[in-house]
């Protein structure tokens, strides 16, 4: 228990030694790209309002992210399959357990990228309704959205969605070395969905999230911030009939809807509370 402290400070330190280079290249290649084809031709991508709140995001989300994922995983293991030994838990999670654990790694990782889709397609709309919205009303706050962007997110919001996501499938037997696949995909993912650019992959757009496909879930509500709630696979807002990337019009207009929003992050993380 002693060494605790410095094994946390490891662990972030592990987790900033990761992102500051995989942001560099991002910076660069959205730059490149958005020069050519953007959505929204205008200022670059450094030039948007409030950069050093998404910076900031951008650098503490991983972290928050991996500390709670990891104490959930531990409190899952402890009051669900009464494991409470450091060693026995590392065993327990370290290639999966149960039956999806003899799954093929890669068979593994695409069950999780579909199914984690599948709950975060239902727990965003949940999102966008009641006293949740609130909470996620900080991730539509952006009004210039950018590769950036992707990163703002109320705790409250990581949390039940993402995390629990995460937590839920791990503790269902899949193999945390999915991650090695994973987490680099879904980070230059959810970069490309919110960067500027005009693709919509042709007919691709049915299979994959375009930018242009996420860029229409950030207009103002009555333009179609009530639609595209999916944030890998649009065949679940076909499904459900959420679909919506008018033929040969792109969206303009982001973030109206919260025009109330702090632009300072402590102001961001406060304001579901005043509210």
């Amino acid at each position: 228990m002693s060494n605790l402290p410095m094994e946390v400070v490891t662990m972030l330190g592990e987790t900033i030694e990761k992102v500051v280079p995989t942001t560099i290249v991002l910076a660069v290649v959205f730059a490149v790209l958005s020069r050519f084809w953007a959505c929204n031709p205008g200022k670059p991508w450094w030039h948007k309002r409030e950069l050093v709140t998404d910076l900031v995001y951008w650098l503490f989300v991983p972290v928050f992210a991996r500390v709670l994922r990891i104490g959930l995983l531990v409190l899952g293991a402890g009051v669900i399959f009464k494991i409470h030994d450091a060693d026995e838990l590392i065993a327990f999670y370290d290639n999966g357990h149960g039956p999806l654990a003899q799954l093929p790694l890669w068979l593994q990782a695409l069950l999780f990228l579909v199914l984690s889709d599948f709950l975060l397609y239902w727990s965003h709309r949940g999102f966008h309704g009641g006293e949740f919205w609130k909470y996620h009303a900080v991730h539509h706050s952006s009004e210039d959205l950018e590769w950036i962007s992707a990163a703002r997110f109320h705790p409250v919001n990581l949390i039940l969605g993402t995390i629990a996501a995460d937590v839920i499938l791990l503790m269902a037997g899949i193999s945390p070395n999915v991650m090695i696949w994973v987490g680099p995909f879904t980070t230059f993912h959810s970069a490309f969905v919110h960067a500027n650019l005009n693709w919509t992959l042709g007919p691709f757009r049915y299979v994959l999230a375009t930018p242009v496909f996420h860029r229409w879930h950030h207009t103002p509500m009555e333009e179609g911030g009530n639609t595209n709630f999916a944030g890998t696979f649009p065949i679940w807002d076909l499904l459900f009939g959420t679909f919506r990337m008018p033929e040969g019009q792109l969206p303009l207009v982001y973030g109206k809807d919260e025009a109330d929003m702090p632009g300072e992050i402590v102001g961001q993380l406060a304001f579901p509370f005043r509210h």
